[in-house]
């Protein structure tokens, strides 16, 4: 699971560098709008993950890194978060 998340992560930060060379390097006139389209989409996506699982973010040390690791990644970083270790209730 571990090798598919960083997949994830690496295949994402390679899109994200392909948004931004074609901001900078249009490319021909289709596939210009077509990454523009999917940048602007998937950036959507990611501003409403961040939203959504901010509550869960806010027990974590380093909040803001999250926050900007999810907006890079998505829910691949939301998925390599471990979860918080409940402590036993006394009867």
């Amino acid at each position: 699971m571990k090798f598919i998340l960083g997949l994830g992560k690496a295949l994402t930060v390679v899109f994200w560098w392909v948004v931004l060379i074609n901001l900078f390097i249009p490319q021909p006139l289709p596939f210009n709008l077509l990454i523009n389209a999917a940048g602007i989409f998937l950036l959507g996506l990611h501003v409403l993950e961040v939203l959504f699982f901010n509550a869960s973010l806010r027990q974590r040390s380093h909040r803001w890194f999250d926050r900007l690791q999810i907006l890079l990644t998505g829910i691949f970083h939301v998925m390599s978060i471990p979860k918080p270790q409940e402590t036993p209730r006394r009867a």
